[in-house]
């Protein structure tokens, strides 16, 4: 039976794409440390991202601070996991997401903490943090008066007081997310 794990990261920043991962994993990989991403150190999360990207089948999925804006954050993730799992290009049996709904997809199960439980989802977790942490530290050269290499795009006091002073970034930040409305300068 081909299992797809799917989980996303980034529903609560305030800024760049909601990111989803899709994994298979093949049936002998064993990852006795696969667990939720955000109860994993950088360090660590970089070492199982590197052994999944090697051993398993897997995508990322996106939906833009544009997108999330039209549609809303809850339908964005939807949009990023659906595409997530139509990235692989593979046909399987099953998908386990993460959360407590799943986007609009055959023979889908949503698992409340399943980043917790599912090895499958746990491996997703992480090529979703990691890619989407890269994605802010690639922002962050850009525009590092931001600190988003440090903060990853959520809403800290340094992402809070940068844009009262800066302003949004025009298709980046997210304008329907109250602090990015109240503080930005548009």
């Amino acid at each position: 039976m081909i299992i797809v794990g799917v989980d996303e990261v980034g529903r609560g920043c305030l800024v760049g794409n909601v990111v989803a991962g899709a994994v298979i994993l093949p049936d002998d990989f064993d990852l006795p440390e696969l667990t939720d991403s955000k109860k994993l150190s950088e360090k660590k999360r970089e070492i199982l991202y590197a052994q999944i990207t090697k051993e398993c089948q897997w995508a990322i999925g996106e939906a833009s601070a544009n997108e999330i804006d039209k549609i809303n954050i809850l339908q964005a993730t939807m949009v990023a996991m659906k595409r997530a799992v139509e990235n692989l290009n593979m046909q399987f049996d099953q998908v386990l997401v993460d959360g407590n709904r799943c986007p609009e997809l055959d023979n889908c199960t949503a698992i409340v903490k399943g980043d917790l439980t599912e090895p499958v989802i746990s491996a997703a977790s992480i090529i979703a943090k990691v890619s989407r942490d890269r994605q802010m530290v690639e922002l962050d050269v850009c525009h590092p008066e931001y600190g988003f290499a440090q903060h990853k795009g959520y809403g800290t006091k340094q992402h809070l007081v940068a844009l009262e002073k800066f302003g949004a970034i025009e298709n980046q930040h997210r304008y329907s997310f109250t602090p990015v409305k109240n503080l930005s300068h548009l």
